[in-house]
C-alpha cells in the first residue's frame, strides 16, 4: 500500500499540542513552578549540588550501598546518584550527565579597593559571557568563604527585599562617544567590570594619622562583613564570591507560558533529571538497569579540574558500585555497555536574528527536548558524534510514549557550535547524546526557555531512564 506524502515527511511536534489535556497542563505549571523555586535558590553550584543531595536524600538516597540507593556528592561541586537495577551492571547503565556551574563574575583573590569614595571588588568572568550585559542589572553576591580556621561561611546577600544589591556600573551615554564606534569585545574591558560594595566611610576615630583615614569606605565594606560574617580580607584569599543576577525566576508572557531566569543552562537539565530520577524511586520498584545521575562543575570552562568531567570522579564511583555488587565484572564491561545522555540546552532559534540560524536544522520553542547529533564548531572539532543505531533507539522509545522531539545543530557552519561534556563520556565508548531543552538568550543574565518544553524534557529523560528495552 502507497504510503501518503504526509505520512512519509515529518514534522515536529509542538509540545503544547500534545500536552493539551488539563491534566497535562496542570502537571506542567507545577513543574514549572518547581523548576523556577530551585533555580531562584540555586545560583552556584555550591548550593546547586547541596539542595540536589538534599532532594534526593528526602527521597531515601543515601551512603550505603546496600540500600541500592546511593548519593555521593565530591567537594561540594560535583554529585552523582544511582539506583541500582535488575539488570547486572556488564549490561550497562543508564546515565543521565547535567552540569551545576554557570556563566558569572567571580571575585578576584585580593578583590577589595577603594577609589573616588566608593568601594568596589575586582572580578574576573567565567564562562563565556557578554560582557555588556553585566552592566548596571542588580546583583546579587553568593559565595563561600574559608577561615584560617577552616570553618566555612556561606554567604548570600541581595536576594531579599530588605537586602541591598550591587552593580557593575555602565558608562553614560553623554561620555561614550569613543566608545559606541569601538568594536562590542573592545568596548566592554573586563578590567572594568568591578562590583560597586558601597559608599559611606566608616566614622573617623579620634587624632588617628592620616595615613589610618585613608580607605575609609573600603574600611566601613571590611566592618559590615565582619559584623555580619565574622571575616577579614585575609579570609578572601581562600574563598569564592560569585556575584549573579539578582532576584527569582518569573513567568514571562501574558500566557506564562515561559520562564526568565539567570542559570538555566545548565540548571534545567540538573532538575529535571533530579525530577525524573526521584519520580522513578517513588515507586519502589526496582529498575530494569542501574539509574545514574551525574552534576559535573566546571562544564562552562572546558571541565577542567577535580569536579569536571575530565576528573576520574565519575570512574572511582562506578569501580565502587562494582566493588560492592558486582566485584567480577570489569569497569570496561561497564563503559561499553552504558547508554547516556548528555542533558545540556540548546539555543533555540532566535526570530530577531534567523540570519545566524539554519532554520531546517534549528530547535524552536514549543518543539520539546532537543537532541543534538554533534557539538563542536566548524568542522565538527571537539565534537561528540552520536551513533545513527542510538538515535534510531531514541526516536523509537520516545516515540512510543508520545513524547515530543526534535534536532538541531547551533547555528550555521562556521557561524555557530559549542562544547558540552558528551565527548568525555564518549571516551569510554559509551553510547551518548546531547538534549535538553531549546534556550533564549542563553548564557545572559535572563535566559528564556518554554514552559511546554520543560516538561516535555522532563517526560524524555523519565522514558530514557525507565524503558527496558536496550536493543
Amino acid at each position: 500500500m502507497t504510503k501518503k506524502r504526509n505520512d512519509l515527511e515529518h514534522h515536529p511536534k509542538s509540545a503544547w499540542e500534545v500536552y493539551s489535556s488539563n491534566t497535562h497542563q496542570q502537571a506542567m505549571h507545577s513543574l514549572a513552578q518547581r523548576y523556577m523555586k530551585f533555580i531562584s535558590q540555586c545560583k552556584t553550584e555550591w548550593e546547586t549540588v547541596a539542595e540536589a543531595e538534599k532532594m534526593l536524600k528526602a527521597a531515601g538516597f543515601n551512603d550505603d550501598y546496600a540500600s541500592g540507593m546511593v548519593v555521593r556528592s565530591f567537594k561540594g561541586k560535583t554529585l552523582l546518584a544511582v539506583r541500582r537495577g535488575r539488570r547486572p551492571l556488564a549490561e550497562g547503565i543508564r546515565l543521565i550527565a547535567a552540569h551545576g556551574d554557570t556563566p558569572r563574575i567571580d571575585f578576584k583573590q585580593h578583590p577589595l579597593y577603594e577609589d573616588a569614595a566608593v568601594a568596589q571588588a575586582k572580578t574576573h568572568y567565567y564562562g563565556g559571557i557578554r560582557k555588556h550585559q553585566w552592566f548596571s542589572i542588580p546583583l546579587a553576591l553568593h559565595g563561600h568563604v574559608v577561615k584560617e580556621s577552616g570553618e566555612t561561611v556561606s554567604l548570600v546577600l541581595g536576594e531579599h527585599e530588605n537586602e541591598p544589591v550591587f552593580a557593575i556600573a555602565d558608562l553614560l551615554p553623554h561620555l561614550a562617544q569613543k566608545q559606541v564606534v569601538q568594536k562590542l569585545s573592545e568596548a566592554f574591558q573586563a578590567e572594568k567590570m568591578n562590583v560597586i560594595l558601597g559608599h559611606q566611610p566608616l566614622d573617623a576615630q579620634g587624632e588617628e594619622e592620616e595615613e589610618e583615614n585613608k580607605n575609609r569606605v573600603k574600611a566601613h565594606v571590611l566592618k559590615l562583613l565582619n559584623d555580619r560574617f565574622a571575616i577579614k580580607e585575609e579570609d578572601l584569599y581562600s574563598a569564592e564570591i560569585h556575584a549573579v543576577p539578582a532576584g527569582p525566576a518569573r513567568y514571562v508572557g501574558l500566557d506564562n507560558s515561559m520562564i526568565g531566569g539567570y542559570g538555566q543552562d545548565d540548571r534545567s537539565c540538573v532538575f529535571l533529571s533530579l525530577e525524573a530520577l526521584i519520580e522513578q524511586a517513588k515507586t519502589g520498584e526496582t529498575p530494569e538497569y542501574t539509574q545514574c545521575l551525574i552534576i559535573w562543575d566546571k562544564e562552562e570552562i572546558g571541565s577542567e579540574g577535580a569536579t569536571g568531567a575530565k576528573s576520574r570522579f565519575f570512574e572511582y564511583c562506578v569501580e565502587d558500585m562494582l566493588a560492592h555488587w558486582e566485584p567480577a565484572t570489569r569497569l570496561s564491561q561497564v563503559m561499553l555497555a552504558s547508554k547516556a545522555i548528555s542533558a545540556d540546552v540548546h539555543g533555540a532559534f532566535d526570530p530577531d536574528y534567523q540570519d545566524l540560524h539554519e532554520k531546517l536544522n534549528s530547535a524552536f520553542l514549543g518543539s520539546g527536548p532537543t537532541f543534538t547529533k554533534f557539538t563542536g564548531s566548524r568542522g565538527k572539532y571537539e565534537a561528540n558524534d552520536a551513533h545513527p543505531a542510538y538515535i534510531g533507539w531514541l526516536r523509537r522509545i520516545l516515540n512510543q510514549a508520545g513524547v515530543p522531539w526534535q534536532m538541531a545543530e547551533l547555528g550555521k557552519v562556521d557561524l555557530g557550535g559549542g562544547g558540552t561534556v558528551a565527548m568525555y563520556l564518549a571516551n569510554y565508548g559509551m553510547d551518548v547524546i546531547d538534549c535538553g531543552p531549546p534556550v533564549l538568550a542563553m548564557h545572559s543574565p535572563f535566559e528564556l526557555t518554554s514552559v511546554a518544553d520543560i516538561y516535555a524534557t522532563y517526560q524524555a529523560f523519565k522514558v530514557f531512564l525507565e524503558t527496558p528495552d536496550l536493543r
